[in-house]
């Protein structure tokens, strides 16, 4: 097997002066925290992971909670940071197993807590699994947080770690409850030798950033979001819009229909409706499609498309694999994409906007009772965080705040009829 050479100088100037020391950091759970634009994912998995399998001794497993959400996020990251550190040459990666192979054997693998077969079945081809690396880690329950624990085992010659980043989007998330408790808020590292803690923000990150990216931080108005992810605070969240939602897993609910028969619950699923917010780069491709239960008011969620840096061509191909036929209503303020996704196959039409439209959408969607399938991991996101907007003595306004909207435009347009009682063509599943 081909030993890795790596250029230990030249690295170091990738490198923020304050992750630097965490590269050899080997406290058993280890958490980085804080603002968005800090660079910690960047650190955690583009870099300390590629250069501890490269050096060798060290298998990792990276981790979201859902599956669908890993080739967008960490799978792209670990490969950018591959290359950027130039060892392409010395590694293999398998686009559809979601596995990079060094050619000193360790690996690095990926998967979604909702996979959970795979992540236990996973065994590295070299000596044990020594990493867990968990993205977005406030998604995670502490159930799972307990599983992935159990499995760091086996013998080996470095020490294992468990290392969870985020943005701490809850003030009331178990990971604060459980690992914050002598966490000094004045102070920016901890480390108890069981427990290390590194707090982040953008301003840590200065020399990686264009001052666009800068403004859009330091020029946040809504106290949450500034506290969150300029700040780096823990967010406490009020003034919520939409509490009228559950997650199911809802591909592996039975309905009996008597006499001892049963049929999977989405298999009754017959009155569809699909949604589409354009996006590229900074925003979201946004999609929703759900089913539609009228005489309960329940809208029942069961798939997602959240993906940045897709072109129509490749947005096209994912939606028609979810909708086929199906019509999908889209955002109307990108005509040009929606007549390429009917060149492209897709029935794409736009949705009809109008003054107050967006309230009027958020009136109705509140008087209906939602039902997330677990798999819909950003749809989840946007719903636990959409709020009103405060003027600056603490007034709530009845004026969304306008982040992390964009499955929620898309579920509004997708009930566009529904909401001004037009008649609707049932969609069945295909």
């Amino acid at each position: 097997m081909a030993k890795v050479i790596l250029h230990i100088d030249n690295i170091h100037k990738t490198f923020n002066d304050v992750y630097y020391p965490q590269l050899k950091n080997t406290t058993r759970i280890q958490i980085g925290f804080g603002g968005s634009s800090s660079g910690k994912s960047i650190f955690y998995a583009a870099q300390r992971c590629v250069l501890d399998v490269a050096e060798g001794g060290r298998n990792y497993l990276c981790i979201r909670n859902v599956k669908n959400t890993v080739k967008s996020s960490i799978f792209n990251e670990v490969c950018k940071g591959i290359s950027k550190l130039n060892l392409d040459r010395y590694f293999k990666i398998n686009q559809s197993d979601f596995l990079i192979t060094c050619t000193n054997g360790y690996q690095i693998a990926f998967g979604g807590l909702d996979d959970v077969n795979k992540i236990k079945s996973f065994t590295p081809a070299k000596d044990v699994l020594t990493d867990i690396l968990v993205e977005e880690a406030t998604e995670m329950e502490y159930g799972d947080y307990k599983q992935l624990k159990k499995r760091l085992r086996g013998k080996c010659k470095v020490k294992k770690r468990l290392t969870m980043i985020f943005n701490p989007i809850l003030y009331d998330h178990w990971i604060r409850v459980m690992f914050f408790a002598n966490w000094d808020e004045t102070k920016t590292y901890y480390n108890d030798g069981k427990v290390s803690i590194l707090k982040t923000t953008y301003l840590d990150n200065l020399k990686f950033l264009e001052q666009d990216d800068i403004d859009e931080l330091e020029d946040e108005t809504d106290k949450y979001y500034h506290d969150v992810y300029t700040l780096g605070n823990w967010g406490v969240l009020g003034n919520l819009i939409f509490k009228n939602w559950e997650v199911r897993d809802l591909r592996s609910e039975i309905i009996d229909l008597g006499d001892g028969e049963q049929i999977p619950l989405v298999q009754t699923f017959d009155n569809y409706r699909n949604g589409l917010d354009f996006g590229f780069s900074s925003d979201p491709a946004a999609l929703t499609r759900s089913h539609y239960d009228k005489h309960h008011k329940t809208i029942y969620i069961t798939e997602e498309i959240y993906m940045r840096e897709m072109t129509n061509d490749l947005l096209a191909k994912d939606v028609l694999e979810i909708i086929g036929r199906e019509m999908v209503v889209c955002d109307s303020a990108e005509p040009k994409s929606i007549v390429e996704l009917r060149t492209l196959g897709v029935q794409a039409k736009g949705a009809r906007k109008g003054k107050d439209s967006v309230n009027f959408g958020i009136d109705w969607l509140q008087r209906q009772h939602i039902v997330i399938d677990k798999r819909c991991q950003n749809t989840k996101n946007e719903l636990q965080q959409y709020k009103w907007k405060e003027d600056k003595d603490g007034n709530v306004l009845k004026v969304p705040v306008d982040k992390n909207n964009h499955i929620i435009d898309a579920l509004r347009y997708a009930y566009q009829d529904d909401m001004e009682g037009r008649t609707v063509t049932a969609i069945k599943a295909f």
